[in-house]
């Protein structure tokens, strides 16, 4: 089965959010969650950078073949809106998200993402009054 690991900010609110939101939904548990902001992100992802991953998220796809440590198996790396697409597609959910990776419209709405991704806390302090948190938890 395919699954996939999502390198989130875990001091975005936003970020945190739609993580929430994904969470809730990922009942075939096909989606793990890890805060890059954690104290030992980078000791259990040394191959995944954080200044990377703050600027564009990432997001690691594998196939669950039942080996004991899951990261050795092949992985796939997405990065931006391949990860939001295929996370909603894991859970079944806003299939409208497949027209942003048209050829034509993908072009732009990466750079609409790229921006939302450099001003993301800004954005978030005009949507929710809260620029960034301590430690926003998902669970």
């Amino acid at each position: 089965m395919e699954k996939m690991i999502i390198f989130y900010d875990g001091s975005c609110p936003l970020c945190v959010a739609e993580m929430k939101q994904l969470q809730q939904l990922n009942v075939r548990k096909r989606l793990m969650f890890e805060d890059i902001l954690a104290v030992d992100f980078q000791q259990r992802f040394p191959n995944i950078s954080v200044q990377k991953a703050s600027d564009v998220l990432h997001g690691l796809l594998y196939q669950d073949t039942g080996i004991i440590n899951k990261y050795q198996a092949e992985t796939t790396l997405l990065l931006g809106l391949d990860v939001t697409y295929q996370a909603w597609k894991m859970v079944g959910k806003k299939p409208w998200l497949k027209l942003l990776r048209l050829p034509v419209i993908r072009f732009f709405a990466d750079k609409a993402y790229l921006f939302f991704a450099r001003n993301r806390y800004r954005i978030s302090a005009l949507l929710t009054g809260k620029a960034r948190c301590k430690q926003c938890s998902i669970e």
